[in-house]
């Protein structure tokens, strides 16, 4: 369970990768001043009490990725290594498979050079 205040892109973020794996969502707009109301108005909305489901916030299939920048509770931050090199770590989910992959990554930032 996630509980917590966030930007309405962080929302439609964390609802795709909820998708991806099978949970739920729900979410609603919390406005930090009346200016914050007023762009809402202007992008359509009128109820600033409505709850939006998962489906309303990441709809059809879905694809959700991610690489590590810091250790955390998912994946490994990034490394870099004594011969030179750096390691990565990344997910990609898809909804419509719900698969899940971890991908770890050597970068070789030498060769990268003449790309």
């Amino acid at each position: 369970m996630l509980l917590g205040i966030g930007g309405a892109p962080e929302g439609v973020i964390s609802a795709a990768a909820l998708r991806c794996m099978g949970g739920d969502f729900q979410g609603r707009l919390v406005f930090r001043n009346d200016n914050e109301k007023e762009r809402a108005r202007r992008m359509g909305i009128t109820n600033f009490d409505r709850a939006y489901k998962i489906d309303e916030l990441a709809k059809g299939h879905v694809m959700f990725c991610a690489t590590g920048i810091t250790d955390g509770p998912l994946l490994k931050g990034v490394r870099f290594l004594g011969n030179g090199q750096i390691r990565t770590q990344s997910m990609v989910m898809r909804s419509k498979t719900a698969t899940i992959r971890t991908i770890e990554t050597f970068h070789h930032p030498d060769k990268m050079k003449s790309v």
